[in-house]
């Protein structure tokens, strides 16, 4: 196996293609792995998809990859790949959704401060003919979680001014697409950290895919210790949204041409309906018009 690979357990996986591949990237996840999982299952399990979940481990140094084992040997559905060495979230997010066999393919990140019950209309605005689904995180009025409403809403407009880009929230851990038309995103995209987020949805959109926001109330898991370094991730933000313009200038320059060319314009909206919001926000595994739901 050369270095960087992945390597991959299947436990018996049936070969049939799924609707829908959900990839949890990894990374000392002991506290939260096997009750978030058991969460997400339901969730699908409420709905008549045919689906799988795939582990991608990137070198937990905890007892993360022996839950997961013990979680794919009891349900043929799951199955868990191993990095070799450590490479970030980009890359992890990457390799899981490049394995996957769904139709529909996306991850989200595994302490679920964004919900699983977000799946079912993720996958209803790809049916309804999104390409790209992303959650714009809706902070709730807690003086605890200021600081990241702080830092995620002046991250977006340091995305807005920097690379001109309509989006409210191009880093929420949680992204869904049509596999077809982001497997080419994903083989142009290099950043292998956390900056990955944002050059997907910045290549995304520069192609032309049809970008839904999906607004999602974000829960904190205060089991789960925060990684995230308000001065240190700010400047290292900084630096790579400057060194990303000149690919964003090019991106742009190249779609404007497309455009002429009589190629698509790109495409970006919000899902606001209030209403349907408050619906979805207030239960568990939200019956949809395009993802029928198992009737007792």
């Amino acid at each position: 196996m050369k270095n960087g690979e992945s390597s991959e357990r299947f436990d018996g996986h049936d070969a049939a293609t799924p609707d829908l591949s959900v990839v949890l990237p990894c990374y000392n996840e002991r506290v939260v792995i096997e009750e978030s999982t058991a969460e997400i299952v339901r969730v699908l399990e409420a709905t008549r998809l045919e689906w799988e979940i795939i582990f991608v481990d990137d070198v937990s140094k905890d007892d993360t990859v022996a839950r997961a084992e013990r979680l794919c040997a009891a349900d043929s559905r799951l199955r868990l790949i191993r990095h070799p060495r450590n490479t970030g979230r980009g890359r992890t997010a990457t390799d899981g959704m490049r394995a996957a066999r769904g139709r529909i393919v996306g991850f989200l990140d595994i302490d679920l401060e964004v919900p699983a019950r977000y799946i079912p209309p993720a996958v209803e605005a790809i049916r309804a003919g999104a390409e790209v689904v992303c959650a714009w995180r809706i902070y709730l009025p807690n003086l605890a979680l200021l600081h990241r409403e702080i830092l995620s809403k002046g991250y977006s407009r340091l995305v807005r001014g920097q690379l001109g880009l309509p989006l409210r929230d191009t880093e929420a851990g949680f992204k869904f697409f049509d596999r077809e038309r982001i497997l080419p995103i994903l083989d142009q995209s290099h950043n292998p950290g956390w900056f990955w987020d944002t050059e997907v949805m910045a290549r995304a959109y520069f192609a032309g895919l049809r970008i839904v926001e999906l607004p999602a109330v974000f829960v904190k898991r205060n089991e789960v210790p925060t990684t995230v370094r308000i001065i240190p991730d700010t400047i290292e933000y900084w630096r790579q949204l400057r060194r990303f313009r000149p690919e964003v200038r090019r991106l742009r320059a190249q779609h404007l041409q497309a455009t002429l060319d009589g190629g698509s314009s790109p495409w970006a909206a919000t899902i606001d309906d209030r209403a349907a919001w408050a619906k979805t926000i207030t239960t568990q595994a939200e019956p949809l018009a395009n993802v029928e739901t198992k009737q007792p």
